[in-house]
């Protein structure tokens, strides 16, 4: 009950008022759950969460909580672990959230801070262990920084930027091209290159054109050179490769 009255009254609001309002947007969506059996520390957390933002359930005991959770799960659950009469309540709640969910984030915030509590709440499942004499403005980041790291995963990588002609494959992102699934060793005007022949499958490109979409400042002749030694790189994949055209006083062509 002491612990409780000095932590009641050194709890800074300050910090709540000052988050921005985007960021209190961004949780809205989100359900944390605290279980705690001292009344003034639960609803002091609930308050300050919910000022952020989120949708905040609270639970006085491990029987209420596991009540609730076999409802619907939170999006997170904050856990003391001496609940009332269990001595190590808030142990045997993880290890049950834990076996409904590998990816719940769970944080214990507790007094207890032995080195044996501590490595027994990792071992347990938890993602992080804060000690109650942390202040709220230290918690509210480790929160934050979990949340948004589910999120990140959640999202799908984002895909190659890649153009396809028929045995052809460019990627734009890795600078590399792949004829009939092998990799086409090439240099990095080799690459632009055929990009510019391949974008545009029958459009003639001039010399001038191709010198300008590869950034090279070379005479004709250089250019000619590139694209035989183009050709041998394809040829030596595919022996039937006939997809770069010569166009007789015009320039080249990429065919399908």
């Amino acid at each position: 009950m002491i612990f409780a009255v000095i932590w009641f009254l050194s709890f800074r609001q300050p910090y709540i008022v000052q988050r921005p309002i985007k960021d209190k947007l961004k949780s809205m969506t989100r359900r944390i759950a605290i279980v705690e059996d001292d009344e003034a520390i639960r609803e002091n957390y609930a308050d300050a969460l919910r000022q952020q933002g989120f949708v905040v359930q609270t639970y006085p005991n491990k029987s209420s909580a596991m009540s609730a959770f076999e409802l619907a799960l939170p999006h997170l659950a904050i856990l003391d672990i001496g609940l009332q009469n269990d001595f190590d309540g808030g142990f045997e709640l993880c290890k049950y959230l834990r076996d409904k969910s590998l990816t719940l984030p769970i944080i214990f915030l507790t007094a207890r801070d032995s080195d044996a509590d501590i490595i027994s709440g990792l071992r347990l499942g938890a993602n992080d262990y804060v000690s109650k004499n942390m202040s709220f403005a230290n918690l509210s980041a480790r929160i934050h920084a979990i949340l948004n790291y589910l999120k990140a995963m959640e999202k799908p990588e984002k895909a190659d930027n890649e153009i396809t002609r028929s045995a052809l494959t460019i990627n734009l992102d890795r600078l590399n091209i792949h004829w009939q699934e092998q990799l086409l060793k090439t240099t990095i005007t080799e690459f632009w290159m055929i990009y510019s022949l391949a974008i545009k499958p029958g459009h003639v490109k001039s010399k001038q054109q191709l010198m300008d979409d590869a950034k090279i400042f070379v005479d004709d002749n250089t250019v000619t050179a590139h694209i035989k030694r183009i050709r041998k790189k394809f040829i030596a994949i595919d022996p039937q490769f006939q997809n770069i055209d010569t166009v007789y006083g015009m320039g080249y062509r990429w065919t399908e």
